[in-house]
């Protein structure tokens, strides 16, 4: 992991040392190095884990249920309506506490 980081930073640090060459070949330079700092990482347990859980991700959103077109616009439709209904709820009940404060206060 220590060698991956150092890799990194290296890799930044030769970015903007060579800052006179182009750009492309600049950051062609630092993906090169950043691919080979992920290859170096994945050989450690840490690196090794998190791609098996990343790995285990991608199966579990593959197995997710998503919602057809039909359902999701509903939905949407459902969510704003009931954010309208409590608006004017809301909207009410401010109207009438104002009023009780009003008449309680005498303004």
């Amino acid at each position: 992991m220590l060698a991956s980081v150092l890799l990194l930073i290296g890799g930044i640090g030769g970015f903007y040392y060579f800052e006179g060459y182009s750009t492309l070949l600049r950051v062609l330079g630092l993906l090169v190095v950043s691919g080979i700092a992920v290859a170096i990482t994945l050989q450690s347990a840490p690196g090794r884990r998190v791609w098996t859980f990343m790995t285990a991700s991608w199966t579990e959103v593959h197995k997710v249920v998503w919602p057809t077109r039909q359902e999701t616009i509903q939905t949407t439709l459902i969510v704003f309506a009931m954010v309208l209904v409590v608006g004017i709820v809301l909207w009410l009940f401010d109207m009438v506490l104002m009023a009780i404060v009003r008449s309680v206060t005498g303004g």
